[in-house]
């Protein structure tokens, strides 16, 4: 009976704030195997480095194709099951969705040692795409996945029908203003995560201080691996990435990208890498993505931008019908 209340109790607790104590997450492992998706995996074996290394993958077949395959690619803190809704609107739309884990993130493999390049992401991306036997495809990239996406369609302009760009990090180069940071510094930083300091992080970063109980199941994810036993290989994969991230710009090849280029910017986006270890008035000039939007949007050839006034990180997620409206616009423009 006492179990029984502490049960109501916390349900009554979620249903009040939208979270459960940290404590009630359930430990995963680091490929998420008792994390379900929203949609079949299915996995690729790819030989890196002197590693045989498998990356998971979504493809999601529509009910009535129109030919048409896009790509979607997730951001650092995040995996391809949060493309669920956009995948589904995608699919009864008539479009093929390939939906891939990098390596390093979500059900993918983390490997012990590996050298992390944008251009390996994307080569890996491309491997991908060969198997499937897709030789054009629309990319959408959010966040880290936007800098994936632009080395992408840099390296592949030929397969690169059309290029979306959701919130991507990478509008700026952040080494400019930012110390550099050790990957071991990196680590040390990962391994004191939990879920309060990613809900912190993500209320401050990705969602302009307003939280809303459909956040929660994301940062419980992420969490999620802070509990398990595979947390310090999972911690020194985010380290590398973080690492790649900070010292593999791709902010001055925008002139060269060749793909028609649609730009989905919340304008209340002020994200980031490495502003808390600047002082505050070097801080205020970091993440202005109102006006980075509109520089990458003059610099990429063939751009659009649509800024979504309200809204932070995450417009998949925060503004969905803001977000999917003008993407299918997009995407169904000259078929």
């Amino acid at each position: 009976m006492r179990f029984a209340k502490s049960l109501l109790l916390l349900w009554l607790l979620s249903c009040i704030t939208g979270t459960l104590p940290a404590q009630t997450i359930p430990p995963q492992d680091a490929t998420l195997s008792n994390y379900t998706y929203p949609y079949p995996v299915h996995y690729l074996t790819l030989d890196i480095q002197g590693q045989r290394l498998k990356m998971a993958y979504m493809d999601v077949q529509p009910a009535q194709p129109n030919g048409k395959a896009v790509m979607l690619l997730h951001g650092k803190n995040f995996c391809g099951a949060y493309w669920d809704s956009t995948a589904a609107d995608l699919s009864r739309n008539g479009f093929r969705v390939i939906i891939p884990d990098q390596v390093g993130f979500g059900k993918s493999d983390k490997p012990a040692h590996l050298q992390y390049s944008f251009q390996l992401l994307a080569q890996n991306t491309k491997a991908l795409l060969d198997t499937l036997h897709i030789t054009k495809t629309a990319v959408l990239g959010h966040s880290m996945g936007g800098m994936v996406a632009i080395r992408f369609a840099l390296m592949y302009p030929q397969v690169t029908e059309k290029l979306v760009l959701e919130d991507p990090i990478g509008l700026e180069d952040w080494k400019i203003k930012v110390p550099y940071q050790s990957v071991d510094k990196w680590y040390q930083s990962e391994l004191k995560q939990d879920y309060e300091k990613i809900k912190k992080y993500q209320l401050e970063n990705y969602y302009a201080g307003e939280w809303k109980p459909a956040y929660d199941k994301w940062a419980r994810l992420l969490a999620s691996w802070t509990q398990g036993p595979d947390y310090p290989r999972i911690a020194w994969n985010s380290a590398l990435t973080y690492d790649m991230i900070f010292t593999q710009p791709v902010y001055y090849e925008f002139e060269h990208i060749q793909a028609p280029t649609l730009l989905i910017i919340g304008q209340r986006d002020r994200t980031a890498l490495g502003k808390a270890n600047v002082p505050a008035e070097v801080r205020k000039t970091m993440g202005n993505y109102p006006e980075l939007g509109k520089s990458a949007a003059r610099r990429i050839p063939h751009a659009k931008l649509v800024p979504l006034e309200g809204v932070g990180h995450l417009p998949h997620i925060q503004a969905y019908k803001k977000f999917i409206t003008p993407l299918l616009a997009f995407l169904e423009q000259g078929s």
